[in-house]
């Protein structure tokens, strides 16, 4: 998979010659495959490191033709602290988790997005933790260690998946899964449907931006449903 990581990050990145005389910046624009390669072995690495440095997110080859490409780009661009190829790992990873979990992939990665900007040391006034801002009950509820990257990847995948197939019956069974995921079932059972609650109303309307965003990026012409 690193192997492919790595491809990606080339195919996604783009090399920009310095046009300064200072030799450091000169050399920071050879990318190094074989640290690219070791530091894509785990999830996170310093995201100023020299492995990527010279090479930013490819910025004017929209459409992309890849979902993980796609979303990559808006990890980049929405949190400028996760480097390139982390971006890339926590998308493909993303994208994979939802697939086994018969999700769609553009829909929960916009969500990951808004939850936290993909950001596993995530911390929330309300207590939330992680990529996937759990509370540390709905974690244990969930057997979901929230603090394991690839952990609350999967496990975010599984409640928003439940929660989607749960409310199949709703006129909207995305915003309906939104609203259980921000609020908590007990509300949507409370008002059959999407509570009126302003910050969970706010939170659906902006992960739908996000997923068409993302969508908008990709060589597709479906939309949000």
């Amino acid at each position: 998979m690193y192997a492919a990581i790595a491809a990606a990050a080339a195919a996604l990145c783009a090399c920009t010659p310095s046009t300064s005389d200072d030799a450091g910046r000169r050399s920071q624009t050879q990318p190094q495959i074989d640290m690219l390669v070791n530091n894509a072995s785990s999830w996170r690495h310093p995201a100023y490191t020299q492995t990527l440095a010279g090479l930013t997110l490819l910025r004017d080859g929209r459409p992309f033709a890849h979902a993980n490409l796609a979303v990559g780009h808006a990890i980049a661009r929405v949190n400028p602290r996760i480097s390139a190829i982390d971006a890339l790992y926590l998308a493909d990873y993303a994208i994979a988790a939802a697939r086994r979990q018969m999700l769609d992939p553009e829909f929960f990665c916009a969500m990951l997005l808004q939850e936290s900007a993909f950001d596993p040391d995530a911390l929330s006034s309300a207590g939330a933790v992680g990529i996937g801002q759990f509370t540390l009950d709905t974690a244990a509820s969930q057997g979901v260690n929230p603090f394991d990257v690839r952990g609350a990847i999967d496990g975010s995948a599984a409640l928003i998946a439940a929660y989607v197939r749960a409310y199949g019956g709703y006129a909207d069974p995305y915003a309906t899964a939104l609203a259980a995921y921000n609020a908590g079932p007990d509300a949507v059972r409370r008002y059959a449907g999407v509570p009126p609650f302003e910050e969970t109303q706010q939170y659906i309307t902006y992960v739908y931006e996000r997923w068409a965003r993302i969508l908008s990026e990709e060589k597709l012409t479906r939309k949000p449903s």
